[in-house]
């Protein structure tokens, strides 16, 4: 099968999204697809209000139906909504091309959490980008529970996987400050990292990611060690090494974090909310509690071995095949 791909957000970009559709088209190549990009690189960009790391295309939408057109896919899905998501979206509209969707974010928690700006605005404008879809992949069932609730339609579940061989336990090092807690992902106000700064714990708190939030919270917490952006084998050290990872956001909509900390064998802390409810669903893998101090000292007490036998359940091929078998291929198109 031909299969497009329309995301705003690709490399050097490092986040869920970007992580989720390279590990997506690498299994999808190696199952025999041919599968084309389209994402910012080569357009004209601006940075992202409050996420300049993500460059938004400017007067995207010929080139996008161009490419589009000459591809001549068996399948579409717009993975964001965005500039190139959105132009990918209204070409397939106009040119009766079905497509598929996918809700990585939640956008309504995080435009509030910075402008507060009512719910119901965006999860209308959301309902009107995603109702046109065949499917709109969502990546747990406590996602689908709340966007029907929000009539969203045609929702369909699309998981997540982990690279178990680069996210593995290695050698523990004999680190000044044992225990030591971690926080890995983006550093901005959305993930809610001062709740983890502020818990009263023993130990060393770790904070391994970068974004707007990390000069004022360096300032706030200078006990906390903050190691910056960490990539490959560099991030799964950091894993290895923490005695547990905290994770304090509220409106993760999935958390890969968490299934490459739990790979590496390290015990997850976490609020029972979207995400962590979903990821985390054994209890010999992480503690989840409004009690994020608590949560964060009974990980400590896990066993790293049954952490990571849990963790292995998660498969990037397995999460492929799901996404492969939501697609909307052409009429044209048979599938075997």
């Amino acid at each position: 099968m031909r299969i497009l791909i329309a995301t705003d957000a690709w490399s050097p970009l490092v986040n869920g999204v970007v992580t989720t559709v390279r590990n997506t088209v690498r299994e999808l190549e190696a199952m025999g697809h041919a599968v084309a990009l389209v994402t910012p690189n080569g357009f004209r960009t601006l940075p992202c209000p409050t996420y300049p790391e993500i460059r938004l295309a400017i007067a995207a939408g010929t080139r996008v139906a161009r490419m589009i057109d000459e591809f001549e896919p068996d399948a579409v899905h717009v993975e964001t909504e965005a500039p190139i998501g959105g132009a990918a979206r209204r070409h397939c509209l106009a040119a009766g091309i079905p497509f598929t969707t996918a809700y990585h974010t939640q956008f309504p928690e995080y435009i509030h959490a910075r402008c507060r700006l009512p719910l119901p605005i965006c999860y209308r404008w959301l309902r009107w980008f995603h109702d046109p879809a065949a499917a709109v992949l969502v990546p747990t069932p406590e996602i689908h529970r709340r966007l029907s609730q929000r009539g969203f339609r045609n929702l369909a579940h699309w998981s997540r996987g982990v690279d178990t061989e680069l996210f593995a336990p290695a050698d523990r090092l004999p680190l000044p400050g044992r225990p030591i807690f971690l926080y890995a992902g983006r550093v901005a106000v959305e993930k809610s990292i001062e709740r983890f700064l502020e818990l009263d714990l023993p130990g060393t708190k770790w904070v391994v990611g970068d974004g707007p939030a990390r000069a004022g919270l360096q300032r706030r917490f200078p006990g906390a060690v903050f190691h910056g952006m960490k990539h490959g084998s560099e991030l799964a050290h950091y894993y290895q090494q923490a005695d547990a990872f905290v994770f304090p956001s509220r409106t993760d909509t999935f958390g890969l974090v968490l299934i490459e900390a739990m790979a590496c064998g390290t015990p997850v802390a976490a609020y029972p909310v979207t995400g962590p409810v979903d990821v985390v669903r054994d209890p010999s893998a992480g503690v989840l509690a409004d009690d994020l101090r608590g949560a964060a000292l009974a990980a400590l007490e896990l066993d790293r071995g049954a952490v990571r036998r849990y963790a292995l359940r998660y498969s990037w091929v397995a999460a492929t095949r799901q996404f492969l078998g939501n697609l909307a291929p052409l009429p044209t198109y048979a599938v075997a």
